[in-house]
Protein backbone atom coordinates (compact mmCIF):
# COMPACT_ATOMS: atom_id res chain seq x y z
CA UNK A 1 0.00 0.00 0.00
CA UNK A 2 2.79 2.68 0.67
CA UNK A 3 4.56 1.87 -2.57
CA UNK A 4 1.25 2.32 -4.47
CA UNK A 5 0.60 5.66 -2.49
CA UNK A 6 4.22 6.91 -3.54
CA UNK A 7 3.57 5.59 -6.81
CA UNK A 8 0.16 8.07 -6.81
CA UNK A 9 2.17 10.93 -5.48
CA UNK A 10 4.65 10.82 -7.78
CA UNK A 11 2.01 10.50 -10.50
CA UNK A 12 0.38 13.30 -9.05
CA UNK A 13 3.69 15.69 -9.09
CA UNK A 14 4.55 14.53 -12.57
CA UNK A 15 1.34 15.49 -13.52
CA UNK A 16 1.21 19.15 -12.15
CA UNK A 17 4.38 19.71 -13.22
CA UNK A 18 3.31 18.83 -17.01
CA UNK A 19 0.57 20.47 -16.71
CA UNK A 20 2.21 24.11 -15.15
CA UNK A 21 4.95 23.27 -17.96
CA UNK A 22 2.01 23.97 -20.57
CA UNK A 23 0.07 26.37 -19.01
CA UNK A 24 3.22 28.41 -18.55
CA UNK A 25 4.80 28.00 -22.26
CA UNK A 26 1.77 29.12 -23.88
CA UNK A 27 1.51 32.66 -21.77
CA UNK A 28 5.32 32.52 -22.61
CA UNK A 29 4.83 32.02 -26.16
CA UNK A 30 1.83 34.92 -25.87
CA UNK A 31 4.39 37.56 -24.15
CA UNK A 32 7.33 36.45 -27.02
CA UNK A 33 4.75 37.70 -29.48
CA UNK A 34 5.29 41.34 -28.65
CA UNK A 35 8.77 41.38 -28.36
CA UNK A 36 9.75 44.70 -27.74
CA UNK A 37 6.59 45.26 -25.30
CA UNK A 38 7.89 42.33 -23.27
CA UNK A 39 11.54 43.93 -23.32
CA UNK A 40 9.96 47.32 -22.17
CA UNK A 41 8.03 45.70 -19.11
CA UNK A 42 10.59 43.83 -18.14
CA UNK A 43 13.14 46.84 -17.88
CA UNK A 44 9.96 49.02 -16.24
CA UNK A 45 9.55 46.14 -13.93
CA UNK A 46 13.70 46.18 -13.12
CA UNK A 47 14.07 49.98 -12.65
CA UNK A 48 10.77 50.05 -10.12
CA UNK A 49 12.22 47.56 -8.07
CA UNK A 50 15.37 49.20 -8.02
CA UNK A 51 13.67 52.58 -6.36
CA UNK A 52 13.69 50.47 -3.32
CA UNK A 53 17.39 50.87 -3.05
CA UNK A 54 17.59 54.07 -4.05
CA UNK A 55 15.89 54.89 -0.90
CA UNK A 56 18.80 52.30 1.14
CA UNK A 57 21.35 54.67 -0.98
CA UNK A 58 19.58 57.89 0.33
CA UNK A 59 19.66 56.91 4.22
CA UNK A 60 23.61 55.67 3.51
CA UNK A 61 23.94 59.51 2.17
CA UNK A 62 23.63 60.50 5.71
CA UNK A 63 24.65 57.64 8.16
CA UNK A 64 27.66 55.63 7.90
CA UNK A 65 25.80 52.54 8.95
CA UNK A 66 22.52 51.23 9.59
CA UNK A 67 21.95 49.07 12.27
CA UNK A 68 26.02 48.56 12.49
CA UNK A 69 25.73 47.20 8.83
CA UNK A 70 28.31 48.54 5.71
CA UNK A 71 26.08 49.45 2.76
CA UNK A 72 27.63 45.98 0.90
CA UNK A 73 26.17 44.34 3.81
CA UNK A 74 22.93 45.78 3.49
CA UNK A 75 23.18 44.78 -0.37
CA UNK A 76 24.00 41.28 0.28
CA UNK A 77 21.29 40.69 2.46
CA UNK A 78 19.22 43.09 0.04
CA UNK A 79 20.34 41.07 -3.08
CA UNK A 80 19.34 37.58 -1.60
CA UNK A 81 15.85 38.59 -0.52
CA UNK A 82 15.44 39.87 -3.89
CA UNK A 83 16.60 36.89 -6.18
CA UNK A 84 14.94 34.90 -3.72
CA UNK A 85 11.42 36.17 -3.72
CA UNK A 86 12.14 37.61 -7.30
CA UNK A 87 12.07 33.43 -8.20
CA UNK A 88 8.93 32.62 -6.28
CA UNK A 89 7.18 35.75 -7.50
CA UNK A 90 7.65 34.49 -11.16
CA UNK A 91 7.10 30.75 -10.56
CA UNK A 92 3.94 31.13 -8.70
CA UNK A 93 3.10 35.08 -8.27
CA UNK A 94 -0.17 34.44 -9.81
CA UNK A 95 -1.50 32.57 -6.18
CA UNK A 96 -3.15 36.16 -5.45
CA UNK A 97 -5.14 35.97 -8.19
CA UNK A 98 -6.90 33.17 -6.24
CA UNK A 99 -9.46 35.26 -4.28
CA UNK A 100 -10.81 36.74 -7.65
CA UNK A 101 -11.48 33.48 -9.23
CA UNK A 102 -13.56 32.35 -5.89
CA UNK A 103 -15.65 35.72 -5.68
CA UNK A 104 -16.72 35.31 -9.31
CA UNK A 105 -16.77 31.32 -9.67
CA UNK A 106 -14.09 31.00 -12.59
CA UNK A 107 -12.35 28.60 -10.16
CA UNK A 108 -15.09 26.03 -11.38
CA UNK A 109 -13.34 26.04 -15.24
CA UNK A 110 -10.53 25.07 -13.09
CA UNK A 111 -11.98 22.27 -11.14
CA UNK A 112 -13.35 20.00 -14.15
CA UNK A 113 -10.09 20.54 -16.11
CA UNK A 114 -8.09 17.04 -15.99
CA UNK A 115 -4.96 19.05 -14.25
CA UNK A 116 -4.23 19.61 -11.05
CA UNK A 117 -6.01 22.89 -9.97
CA UNK A 118 -2.32 23.83 -7.97
CA UNK A 119 -0.42 24.04 -11.27
CA UNK A 120 -3.10 25.55 -12.98
CA UNK A 121 -3.72 28.48 -10.63
CA UNK A 122 -0.04 28.89 -10.45
CA UNK A 123 1.05 29.28 -14.32
CA UNK A 124 -1.92 30.91 -14.65
CA UNK A 125 -0.83 34.52 -16.85
CA UNK A 126 2.47 33.21 -16.48
CA UNK A 127 4.18 36.77 -16.44
CA UNK A 128 7.75 36.41 -17.54
CA UNK A 129 8.58 39.91 -17.30
CA UNK A 130 9.01 39.36 -13.81
CA UNK A 131 12.14 38.43 -14.21
CA UNK A 132 13.22 42.08 -14.22
CA UNK A 133 13.08 41.63 -10.11
CA UNK A 134 15.16 38.84 -10.09
CA UNK A 135 18.10 40.61 -12.70
CA UNK A 136 17.91 43.31 -10.47
CA UNK A 137 18.82 41.19 -7.19
CA UNK A 138 21.31 39.30 -8.88
CA UNK A 139 22.95 42.33 -10.29
CA UNK A 140 22.89 43.97 -6.78
CA UNK A 141 23.89 40.48 -4.78
CA UNK A 142 27.10 40.30 -7.69
CA UNK A 143 27.99 43.91 -6.53
CA UNK A 144 27.67 43.46 -2.81
CA UNK A 145 30.50 40.19 -2.95
CA UNK A 146 32.47 42.30 -4.93
CA UNK A 147 32.53 44.63 -1.99
CA UNK A 148 32.52 42.64 1.01
CA UNK A 149 35.04 41.47 3.14
CA UNK A 150 34.55 38.23 3.71
CA UNK A 151 36.78 34.99 4.46
CA UNK A 152 35.37 32.28 1.99
CA UNK A 153 35.42 29.08 3.47
CA UNK A 154 33.68 25.61 1.45
CA UNK A 155 30.67 26.03 3.83
CA UNK A 156 30.14 29.83 3.48
CA UNK A 157 30.38 28.76 -0.77
CA UNK A 158 27.81 25.88 -0.16
CA UNK A 159 25.59 28.36 1.29
CA UNK A 160 25.37 30.79 -1.22
CA UNK A 161 23.05 28.54 -3.55
CA UNK A 162 21.32 27.11 -1.01
CA UNK A 163 20.38 30.32 0.55
CA UNK A 164 18.74 31.28 -3.04
CA UNK A 165 17.34 27.89 -3.74
CA UNK A 166 15.72 27.60 -0.23
CA UNK A 167 14.61 31.01 0.13
CA UNK A 168 12.56 30.79 -2.89
CA UNK A 169 10.84 27.53 -1.83
CA UNK A 170 9.98 29.05 1.41
CA UNK A 171 8.43 32.22 -0.39
CA UNK A 172 7.01 30.02 -2.44
CA UNK A 173 5.02 28.20 0.59
CA UNK A 174 4.24 31.23 1.71
CA UNK A 175 1.98 32.06 -1.76
CA UNK A 176 0.57 28.71 -1.66
CA UNK A 177 -0.21 29.17 2.13
CA UNK A 178 -1.88 32.72 1.17
CA UNK A 179 -3.92 31.37 -1.37
CA UNK A 180 -5.26 28.76 0.93
CA UNK A 181 -6.48 31.15 3.25
CA UNK A 182 -8.75 32.90 0.09
CA UNK A 183 -10.93 29.83 0.10
CA UNK A 184 -12.15 30.93 3.46
CA UNK A 185 -11.08 34.87 3.08
CA UNK A 186 -12.14 35.02 -0.65
CA UNK A 187 -10.82 39.38 -0.75
CA UNK A 188 -7.70 38.48 1.01
CA UNK A 189 -4.66 39.23 -1.43
CA UNK A 190 -3.52 42.01 0.36
CA UNK A 191 -3.27 39.89 3.95
CA UNK A 192 -0.85 37.71 1.42
CA UNK A 193 0.75 40.55 -0.08
CA UNK A 194 2.27 41.94 3.70
CA UNK A 195 3.77 38.16 4.08
CA UNK A 196 5.16 37.70 0.67
CA UNK A 197 5.67 41.38 -0.49
CA UNK A 198 6.34 42.74 2.83
CA UNK A 199 8.22 40.05 3.82
CA UNK A 200 11.01 40.22 1.35
CA UNK A 201 11.27 43.87 2.10
CA UNK A 202 11.80 43.31 5.98
CA UNK A 203 14.65 40.91 4.98
CA UNK A 204 16.16 43.44 3.13
CA UNK A 205 17.26 45.60 6.33
CA UNK A 206 19.16 43.86 9.10
CA UNK A 207 17.51 41.98 11.84
CA UNK A 208 19.13 44.65 14.68
CA UNK A 209 17.07 47.55 13.00
CA UNK A 210 13.62 45.71 14.40
CA UNK A 211 12.87 44.79 18.15
CA UNK A 212 13.21 41.26 19.35
CA UNK A 213 9.66 40.02 19.38
CA UNK A 214 9.56 40.54 15.46
CA UNK A 215 12.37 39.06 15.11
CA UNK A 216 11.85 36.22 16.92
CA UNK A 217 8.18 35.91 15.09
CA UNK A 218 9.95 35.92 11.44
CA UNK A 219 12.01 33.13 13.15
CA UNK A 220 9.95 30.69 14.78
CA UNK A 221 6.45 31.75 13.57
CA UNK A 222 6.18 32.51 9.86
CA UNK A 223 10.11 31.29 9.51
CA UNK A 224 10.93 33.85 7.07
CA UNK A 225 14.43 34.42 8.91
CA UNK A 226 15.60 31.61 7.10
CA UNK A 227 15.87 32.80 3.46
CA UNK A 228 18.88 35.33 4.49
CA UNK A 229 19.27 36.83 7.71
CA UNK A 230 20.46 33.28 9.43
CA UNK A 231 22.36 32.07 6.86
CA UNK A 232 23.64 35.16 5.25
CA UNK A 233 25.03 36.55 9.13
CA UNK A 234 26.76 33.50 9.31
CA UNK A 235 28.46 34.51 5.66
CA UNK A 236 29.27 37.77 7.48
CA UNK A 237 30.84 36.47 10.51
CA UNK A 238 27.45 38.25 12.33
CA UNK A 239 25.86 37.10 15.54
CA UNK A 240 22.17 36.73 14.79
CA UNK A 241 20.42 38.83 17.90
CA UNK A 242 18.66 35.66 19.26
CA UNK A 243 21.96 33.59 19.71
CA UNK A 244 20.85 30.85 18.10
CA UNK A 245 23.69 27.76 17.48
CA UNK A 246 25.48 28.23 14.20
CA UNK A 247 24.06 25.70 12.42
CA UNK A 248 20.94 26.91 11.90
CA UNK A 249 22.61 28.72 9.68
CA UNK A 250 22.16 25.56 7.52
CA UNK A 251 18.48 24.91 8.16
CA UNK A 252 16.80 26.67 5.26
CA UNK A 253 16.91 23.61 2.87
CA UNK A 254 14.46 21.25 5.95
CA UNK A 255 13.28 24.16 6.93
CA UNK A 256 11.80 25.19 3.16
CA UNK A 257 10.66 21.29 2.90
CA UNK A 258 8.45 21.65 6.10
CA UNK A 259 7.09 25.04 4.83
CA UNK A 260 6.16 23.29 1.53
CA UNK A 261 4.69 20.17 3.12
CA UNK A 262 2.64 22.30 5.67
CA UNK A 263 1.48 24.97 2.76
CA UNK A 264 0.68 21.83 0.54
CA UNK A 265 -1.72 20.30 3.56
CA UNK A 266 -3.29 24.09 3.53
CA UNK A 267 -3.96 24.07 -0.01
CA UNK A 268 -5.67 20.80 -0.04
CA UNK A 269 -7.77 21.05 3.33
CA UNK A 270 -9.26 24.65 1.62
CA UNK A 271 -9.65 23.12 -2.10
CA UNK A 272 -11.77 20.56 -0.16
CA UNK A 273 -13.83 23.43 1.71
CA UNK A 274 -14.96 25.15 -1.37
CA UNK A 275 -18.15 25.34 -2.36
CA UNK A 276 -18.79 27.20 -5.66
CA UNK A 277 -20.48 30.23 -6.12
CA UNK A 278 -23.61 28.61 -8.12
CA UNK A 279 -23.16 31.47 -10.63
Amino acid sequence: MAELSGHTAGGRLREGLRAYRLIAGMWIRSTMAYRASFIMTTFGNLVATALDFVAILLMFSHVDALGGYTLPEIAFLYGLSNTAFGLADLAIGSMDRLGRRVRDGTLDILLVRPAPVLAQVAADRFALRRLGRVTQGALLLGWALTRLDVDWTPLKLLLMPVMVVSGCGIFCAVFVAGAAFQFWAQDASEVQNAFTYGGTTLLQYPPTVFGKELVRGVTFVLPLAFVNWLPALYVLGRPYPLDLPRWTAFAPPLVAVGCCALAGAAWRVGLRSYRSTGS
